[in-house]
């Protein structure tokens, strides 16, 4: 058997783009450096969506990765009403998870998430 030649993300990446934004670099530095699966379990992603989204062929919402990417591979931060300084990463993260009213942190998040934080990315629901 013999062993497959590395993937060389940037070239996929300026395959894809033709001049691929930072982020897109910076995620194709990550997995030149670590593997696009460690990546992908580091960002809480899958490693098709990566492996789309370098070949400029990810039909999701773009921007919410570039949040994440940035976030996590980039150090930026935001402003949070409750916790304070995080990365972009860990909000996006935040605004994601349920309802519930075992922490008062939690449901504090919750609220503010959805209570015109500028941040936020959810969609408001409809009454």
């Amino acid at each position: 058997m013999t062993a497959r030649p590395p993937a060389d993300f940037h070239a996929r990446a300026r395959a894809g783009w033709g001049t691929p934004p930072d982020f897109i670099m910076t995620l194709a530095d990550a997995c030149a450096r670590e593997t696009q699966a460690g990546v992908a379990r580091r960002l809480g992603l899958s490693g098709s969506l990566l492996s789309q989204a370098l070949a400029g062929k990810y039909p999701g919402d773009m921007a919410k990765l570039e949040e994440i990417v940035r976030g996590a591979l980039m150090g930026e931060h935001v402003t949070c009403p409750v916790l304070g300084e995080i990365g972009r990463d860990q909000c996006v993260a935040e605004q994601k998870k349920p309802f519930t009213a075992s922490s008062s942190v939690r449901t504090r998040l919750y609220r503010a998430c959805r209570a015109g934080c500028p941040n936020s990315r959810v969609v408001k629901e409809r009454s």
